[in-house]
């Protein structure tokens, strides 16, 4: 499917190649198609999934264009993307002539793109590195991803402050939770789908690393696929009877009222207790900043307290 997408569309694409700079290195690095050999710090940055475009905002440097711009300022949000930044196109299909005349001298991407990977290195030097794969552990690639860029960038002081305001932000949140008593009761992490079914976040996931910082129990016990969540029915958590629902956003239209009018639903343990807690978008899968998002908006909003429904 990916060589179909990817194949040239035009003859003057292979104009515009020519025209790219060529990298005279700072230095070399292995990643998962290989080796990137650099001759200077990289100036026109392309990311083409959201947590290498989450991971370039944190080290202050502004990508020249990203896969579905559009939709990281819904799902994502922060870090903050910038005006002006030019859309490729889809994460799954990327425009290859739109890459090329953006004239990048670097080029982040991830295994899913590996069909692509030989036209995308004839664009621009390229790094694949993959925070979800089978047997990885995201929280440290994501943190192995932000200190290589860093690297790369010329960037390695600031990926060391990244890491170390993350570390203390967890570390507040865990002490404004302890001192309100609010480590005693699990919670449960999900997405709504529809009425019935949601996306559960399990112990292998990128947002099990908030929960033991915090330390929060996950009520969800069961490991999920390699990206760190299972779809299941509602029923599914209705044995989790001492747990606290933790909705994250966006819902979809009508849900609240749908729901409300659920016996299913409104016979929830923690939906009587008004332990349901909705919060704002966090990408669960992204880089290492979603995990200070989700700690802080999960430790305003256990504070703030529950209702018995969702908005």
């Amino acid at each position: 499917m990916f060589t179909r997408l990817f194949t040239w569309r035009c003859c003057g694409l292979a104009a515009l190649l020519g025209l790219l700079p060529v990298l005279a290195s700072a230095g070399s690095w292995q990643h998962e198609q290989g080796t990137l050999n650099l001759e200077e710090t990289p100036k026109r940055v392309i990311t083409l999934n959201w947590a290498a475009t989450e991971a370039l905002l944190l080290l202050g440097v502004t990508p020249v264009g990203v896969a579905d711009r559009d939709g990281y300022k819904v799902w994502v949000k922060e870090p903050e993307l910038p005006e002006g930044v030019a859309n490729i196109g889809t994460r799954v299909a990327p425009s290859l002539e739109a890459i090329a005349e953006l004239k990048p001298d670097l080029i982040v991407t991830s295994s899913e793109m590996a069909p692509a990977a030989d036209l995308l290195k004839r664009i621009a030097p390229t790094y694949v590195v993959s925070i979800y794969k089978e047997g990885t552990r995201p929280f440290e690639k994501a943190r192995d991803m932000l200190t290589t860029l860093g690297k790369i960038l010329d960037r390695e002081s600031r990926s060391e402050a990244v890491l170390n305001g993350i570390n203390q932000t967890l570390k507040t949140q865990r002490h404004r939770l302890e001192e309100a008593g609010l480590t005693d009761r699990p919670v449960t992490l999900v997405n709504f789908l529809d009425d019935r079914h949601v996306r559960i976040y399990a112990p292998n996931g990128l947002f099990q690393h908030a929960l033991n910082a915090l330390g929060l129990e996950n009520a969800w016990p069961h490991p999920g696929n390699y990206w760190g969540f299972s779809v299941v029915g509602l029923e599914a958590i209705a044995p989790f009877q001492d747990s606290r629902i933790v909705v994250i956003s966006p819902t979809l239209p009508g849900l609240a009222d749908t729901l409300a009018s659920s016996p299913f639903w409104t016979y929830l343990p923690p939906v009587q207790r008004e332990q349901v807690y909705q919060i704002e978008p966090v990408w669960p899968f992204g880089g290492v900043y979603p995990i200070k998002r989700l700690a802080t908006l999960l430790t305003d909003s256990l504070l703030a307290g529950g209702s018995d429904n969702v908005r």
